[in-house]
């Protein structure tokens, strides 16, 4: 099971690396600026736990921004890590609902801590925003399950228990 973890935890990264590669691609296409929400979610948290983001004025946004992006990679690195183990699970779906399902869950993961800190309120969102953070998602959904499919598959020396 560890095994299939640390695959997934790797596919994960470069899963993460395909979102934002795909979310800087929208950006340039639609000449759109970076999301204010990681820094935010940090800033929330920040508050809720009173754990301060140290630094004084721009040293602390900086801080704040990167923590952000970091909080993001570790939840790329952490749905990859839950994919590779789930595959010791029975229920084996197509590499197409697999790659949409861990897709949405990588979603969920950034997507839930912003509603829940109210950062964002999805049920506002236009059918663009949606659109925005679904299909950076399922980019990131399809390059994990793939990788971890291609460093693991089934009958090239893997035992599955």
């Amino acid at each position: 099971m560890m095994r299939r973890a640390v695959a997934g935890a790797v596919a994960g990264a470069a899963g993460t690396t395909a979102l934002n590669a795909a979310t800087y691609l929208d950006m340039v296409v639609r000449g759109r600026g970076g999301s204010s929400v990681p820094k935010t979610v940090v800033d929330r948290l920040s508050e809720r736990t009173q754990v301060p983001v140290p630094g004084e004025t721009e040293a602390r946004e900086n801080r704040a921004s990167a923590s952000g992006a970091l909080l993001g990679m570790l939840t790329g690195v952490g749905v990859g890590a839950l994919y590779g183990a789930s595959r010791a699970l029975p229920w084996r779906p197509a590499l197409p609902l697999a790659a949409a399902v861990t897709g949405l869950a990588a979603m969920a993961g950034s997507d839930v801590p912003a509603a829940v800190l109210k950062v964002s309120d999805p049920r506002t969102w236009r059918p663009a925003d949606w659109l925005a953070d679904l299909v950076p998602h399922l980019v990131y959904g399809a390059v994990t399950a793939a990788t971890y499919e291609m460093a693991c598959p089934v009958g090239r020396g893997t035992r599955r228990r």
